[in-house]
């Protein structure tokens, strides 16, 4: 008997943390964490190969800047070498991608485009 009200709490549990885990992920695909990006006039060619980068690694995710299922970049302060070291080895649910995903060019390019939405 007890062991059948023990893994009754165990389901239970899983299933509450399974609804919060959830909700979490709807609420923060809802929620706006920072303005949205203008269109910003790039002549510089690394943001613009950082704008095509971005656009095919990172839109997924963070839609033009902008909390997604990843958090905002807009609005995020962390200097690029920080951004570098989480492209390179993930967090969360946030992936890793290896050189051979994102040359070391491209992901510094990327960096150079997020820095240039910032300050456009």
């Amino acid at each position: 008997m007890e062991n059948i009200k023990t893994a009754a709490m165990k389901s239970t549990l899983k299933n509450i943390a399974f609804v919060c885990i959830i909700s979490l992920f709807i609420i923060n695909c809802s929620v706006r964490k920072s303005n949205p990006t203008e269109s910003i006039a790039i002549k510089n060619e690394m943001v613009r190969n950082g704008q095509i980068q971005y656009m095919d690694h990172c839109q997924k995710c963070h839609p033009n800047g902008e909390g997604g299922l990843g958090p905002a970049l807009n609005s995020n302060p962390a200097p690029g070498f920080i951004k570098r070291f989480q492209v390179r080895h993930g967090l969360g649910v946030m992936p890793a991608f290896k050189k051979n995903e994102i040359s070391n060019e491209d992901l510094h390019a990327i960096i150079k485009y997020l820095s240039a939405l910032k300050h456009s």
